[in-house]
């Protein structure tokens, strides 16, 4: 039986971008006919048509669209795709989440793959390991990432995480299912993009093996505005970090 990969995509006003990313997942997939891959696509509410896209677009693998309305955040639109990208899954199988505006590279998931099959819970696609690169952020964008981090690191130390933030991992289906036993739906309880470090310190909390790889990032191929808010995230951050490092 193969192995199963279910790619998860949470997406917000992604028409333009999607197509480039299923595109470039189908030739993934053509790489690897020997994993049962599929994507499972969550809408969140968007407000172009990024639901019609994903519904209408052809592939030769599995997918799942998961319509989200009305906006509910990337919170829930995590909760939502890990739950859909699990379901009928065994131990062994894998969800990969990857952010929907096509600057992650999906060729880097056969490498995840392999790494968890070699031992490893969780697999981050990492800003901040050696030969990784970062193109298209502001200078800002990128030490506030690298200042966040920082700080994880100090208050929240978790073996092998660098990188706390980034939305690119990928799951074995084991460990999502101890996480979920032990926090059930308070797994995530952070809104916005808090939830993925939320996500990752929980892991580690249930006894993950988390281990990094380097990423070459590319926010310059997506097309849209960036759904951060800034000054929130920051502040969401912070009250993260607080609420975690006290509970140690």
């Amino acid at each position: 039986m193969k192995q199963k990969v279910r790619i998860l995509l949470p997406c917000y006003n992604e028409e333009q971008n999607l197509p480039k990313l299923l595109t470039r997942i189908e030739g993934l997939a053509a790489q690897m006919p020997y994993i049962d891959m599929g994507v499972v696509i969550v809408n969140d509410g968007s407000k172009d048509n990024t639901v019609g896209v994903a519904n209408d677009f052809q592939m030769t693998i599995s997918k799942v669209v998961v319509d989200v309305q009305p906006n509910k955040g990337l919170a829930n639109a995590m909760r939502e795709g890990l739950k859909k990208g699990a379901e009928g899954s065994g131990d062994n199988d894998i969800v990969v989440a990857m952010d929907g505006d096509d600057s992650h590279n999906p060729m880097l998931i056969e490498r995840m793959i392999k790494q968890v099959n070699e031992g490893s819970d969780v697999v981050i696609a990492s800003r901040f390991q050696p030969d990784s690169r970062v193109y298209g952020l502001t200078s800002f964008r990128k030490f506030t990432g690298w200042a966040a981090g920082m700080m994880f690191r100090l208050f929240i130390p978790i073996k092998g995480v660098r990188d706390f933030t980034c939305g690119f991992r990928a799951y074995k289906v084991e460990m999502l299912n101890r996480a979920n036993a032990k926090y059930g739906d308070k797994l995530i309880e952070e809104q916005g993009f808090a939830c993925m470090a939320e996500i990752i310190i929980k892991m580690g909390k249930t006894g993950a093996i988390i281990h990094e790889m380097p990423m070459i990032l590319r926010y310059d191929r997506k097309i849209g505005d960036s759904k951060m808010n800034v000054s929130r995230t920051i502040k969401q951050t912070l009250k993260l970090i607080a609420k975690h490092a006290s509970s140690k």
